[in-house]
């Protein structure tokens, strides 16, 4: 059992590694322009960060089980830890990757490496997501940001007042994306320990159970957490002012945005809702809220005539996400051959 815990560290470090990236992108643009200050900022997303991957976590999670189901621990140690290490390459350059790229790039690693052919139909169902949900961010944000921008040029509202209303607003939407985040990546974080969770279920009592893949995705939502309260800054600058200057509407136009984008994607109550219906559901895949939020801030900029957008920040960051998937694969492939072979620890069966 204490080997099993040990073996969870990599996915520890990639929880911290989303948690410095990813979800300092949603106060990023609040943080940017001085509306929230960056220690509320951190502990509003931490704490719903955890809620979301507790309570919602378990759906966009068995997509990563269809790519390539890592079936033994060592493996999905070494799975985890590559791309944990390409987040942290990444963070430490600025640039707002997506872990989501980087633990695909692991996964099809881990499957070149054991031999395990590549589910082709998950993998463009997910790469496809690297395309459109940088599109959708921008596409929500332009959508919401032409009649915000009518109403507050007809309304006058006083500067004071529509500076308190932004202020409530951007803690909202805030919350509300960082329990989207919990709920859409927590299976970049915790996905491929699924098989081999060292976590049983409690019972509470009064019918109420506490499941060992809910108290896996807890670990993994705190180790987010710790990684937004820790090193987060210089993403949160990048994002929310680096590409294009956001005044504090657009900065709450943003978060919103970017955050529908990873709730539509992730939320099973949505999808079976629109499936009773008769109507199409979006697939229930990990999609990145750097890549949302990067579309939304540019789809903002390009609604207001594209002038100040900084064409070649956004050109460093497509290279980045060219990159970390082709990194992560490079690394977990290394990293398998020196777990097996020099440290004589099975990394498939």
């Amino acid at each position: 059992m204490p080997g099993s815990f040990f073996f969870l560290s990599s996915g520890l470090f990639m929880g911290w590694g989303l948690g410095a990236n990813d979800a300092a992108n949603i106060f990023g643009t609040a943080v940017a322009t001085r509306m929230i200050r960056y220690r509320t900022a951190t502990v509003i997303a931490g704490v719903f960060i955890i809620l979301g991957a507790v309570s919602g976590g378990g759906g966009v999670s068995r997509t990563y089980g269809q790519l390539g189901a890592v079936n033994a621990l060592p493996g999905a140690f070494t799975v985890a830890f590559a791309a944990g290490l390409t987040v942290l390459w990444m963070v430490r350059l600025g640039l707002a990757v997506s872990t989501s790229q980087a633990i695909v790039g692991a996964i099809v690693g881990w499957n070149l490496f054991s031999g395990t052919p590549t589910d082709t139909g998950t993998l463009y169902r997910i790469m496809s997501t690297w395309v459109f949900a940088p599109f959708l961010g921008g596409l929500l944000a332009v959508a919401l940001y032409l009649p915000a921008r009518r109403f507050l040029n007809r309304t006058r509202i006083h500067l004071l007042r529509l500076d308190s209303y932004t202020r409530a607003a951007l803690l909202a939407a805030g919350a509300f994306g960082a329990y989207s985040l919990g709920m859409n990546n927590i299976a970049n974080v915790m996905g491929v320990f699924l098989h081999d969770s060292p976590f049983r279920d409690l019972y509470l009592g009064a019918g109420l159970t506490f499941t060992g893949i809910q108290q896996l995705f807890l670990l993994g939502g705190a180790a987010m957490a710790l990684g937004v309260l820790t090193y987060s800054r210089k993403v949160m600058m990048t994002v929310g002012s680096g590409i294009y200057a956001l005044s504090p509407v657009t900065a709450f136009i943003v978060v919103l945005a970017s955050s529908l984008v990873l709730f539509v994607f992730g939320s099973q109550g949505l999808q079976s809702l629109l499936l009773s219906l008769g109507l199409p559901a979006l697939p229930l895949v990990p999609v990145s809220q750097s890549q949302a939020v990067v579309g939304a801030v540019t789809g903002i900029g390009l609604a207001r005539g594209g002038g100040n957008i900084n064409f070649r920040l956004l050109g460093k960051i497509g290279l980045g996400w060219v990159a970390t998937p082709a990194a992560a694969a490079l690394l977990a492939y290394i990293g398998l051959f020196f777990m097996q072979n020099v440290f004589l620890q099975p990394v498939f069966f």
